[in-house]
């Protein structure tokens, strides 16, 4: 079903511009791609709101596409250089100012933040991020406000080879640095380390999501039936 999902995918891109992500440029799509309603719904259970994620899902994937072009940088400099092909990746800026629209409605909103944070574990789990407490989320927390952002402020971006939009990158990357500056200083202080000794003791039972899924639950469903 796959192959259906991206059929249709493509079709809609041709109506989006004009209709938005919206149930009419779905069953336009549908039309376009030759796939009845039937099947696409059941492809498809949200309409549009499926082919957005979609779409947003395959600008992830030509991203991590384009990271092994990043092996020999600092990490600074491979987080901004995963951003920026992030950006780079979208084809279709209409579609992704449609996309920004539907993902701010309140009944989507849940699923626009799952998406974004889907783009930050992308990038951190390509970059080898092995942090296992409170780390991994504040780091996918942080960068997915980032790339957030950044693609606010592309949206907008009018200069030459959108140059303003990577300065802007740069300075949010600065930022988030800084960020990191303060709390190592926080770590070293001995005053402000008594003082946040109980928030971190907390902070440090907080683990990260286990990413091997267990086998001896009860509803397991082996791979290979």
């Amino acid at each position: 079903m796959a192959d259906v999902k991206e059929r249709l995918l493509d079709a809609a891109l041709a109506h989006v511009a004009f209709d938005g992500w919206s149930d009419l440029a779905f069953e336009a799509a549908c039309e376009d791609a030759d796939v009845d309603l039937a099947t696409a719904r059941a492809v498809c259970p949200k309409g549009a709101l499926d082919l957005a994620g979609a779409y947003h899902k395959r600008g992830d994937a030509l991203m991590l596409a384009r990271m092994d072009q990043a092996q020999d940088m600092k990490v600074r400099e491979k987080v901004t250089f995963a951003v920026r092909a992030r950006i780079e990746a979208i084809d279709d800026k209409e579609a992704v100012r449609r996309g920004t629209t539907l993902f701010t409605l309140p009944q989507n909103a849940t699923e626009g933040a799952r998406l974004i944070w889907g783009t930050a574990d992308a990038i951190w789990t390509a970059l080898g991020d092995s942090s296992d407490d409170v780390n991994w989320y504040t780091k996918r927390m942080i960068l997915g406000g980032v790339y957030s952002a950044t693609v606010l402020f592309w949206l907008g971006d009018d200069s030459d080879d959108t140059a303003a939009t990577w300065e802007f990158l740069d300075r949010r990357i600065n930022d988030v640095m800084q960020f990191e500056k303060v709390k190592a200083q926080v770590r070293e202080n001995p005053v402000l380390k008594g003082l946040f000794a109980g928030p971190n003791w907390l902070l440090s039972r907080v683990k990260a999501p286990n990413q091997t899924p267990r086998r001896d639950m009860p509803g397991h469903w082996p791979r290979n039936t």
